[in-house]
């Protein structure tokens, strides 16, 4: 059992790993993808982690071949499921409903105090604009190099200034997603997560757990 309590963490961390520039509930929005999927490639201290990414209105999906599982996020239901495929069983967490994804599909990041346009490059096939972003979250600026598609009005490359982390996606493709790629695949079992009683909720920074 312990070693489905690492997967969780690890998959949750996978999620937290860019939410630090999320959407700016005051920025001006810009044309965004509702519904796509795609393969996101981060890298970070040398390591890269490859996850599918399937989004939906308040709900995603990513897939981590590595650690053999998915993590499914009903905002809606205000719940997240790790489905682990080798044991088609499942684990469930509640008090997520503020819960991000973990990706940028906005031209604008939290806390953007300024951009300036520096290039044009092609980024996976996709005509891009790159910019350099400095943004200010709790007393903290940071500066990132944004790729933003202009083809398709979607950011394909994201990384620190300092190139201490990247993330791309590739493989991207916008439009309907199936509902059942957010549902608990059916005859999967239920498990419970070893020291941690069923209703507890998990407080994690970046999200607002109720």
């Amino acid at each position: 059992m312990r070693r489905y309590s690492i997967i969780l963490v690890t998959t949750l961390s996978l999620m937290l790993f860019v939410m630090g520039c999320g959407k700016d509930k005051d920025a001006a929005k810009a044309p965004m993808a509702q519904e796509f999927s795609a393969t996101m490639v981060s890298t970070s201290a040398g390591q890269k982690v490859t996850m599918n990414i399937y989004m939906k209105p308040n709900k995603f999906r990513t897939d981590t071949s590595v650690a053999g599982s998915s993590t499914i996020v009903r905002k809606d239901l205000n719940k997240v499921w790790t489905i682990i495929t080798a044991q088609k069983a499942y684990m469930e967490m509640a008090g997520m409903t503020d819960a991000q994804p973990p990706l940028m599909v906005e031209e604008k990041v939290k806390g953007e105090v300024s951009r300036k346009k520096i290039g044009s490059e092609t980024v996976n096939g996709h005509p891009s604009t790159k910019y350099e972003v400095t943004a200010k979250t709790d007393d903290k600026v940071t500066q990132i190099h944004q790729w933003w598609a202009t083809d398709i009005h979607f950011p394909v490359k994201t990384a620190a200034v300092d190139g201490s982390w990247s993330m791309e996606y590739r493989d991207i493709k916008i439009g309907s997603q199936p509902d059942s790629l957010f549902e608990v695949p059916a005859g999967y079992k239920k498990m419970s997560i070893p020291g941690m009683p069923g209703d507890m909720k998990i407080k994690i920074p970046g999200m607002n757990a109720k």
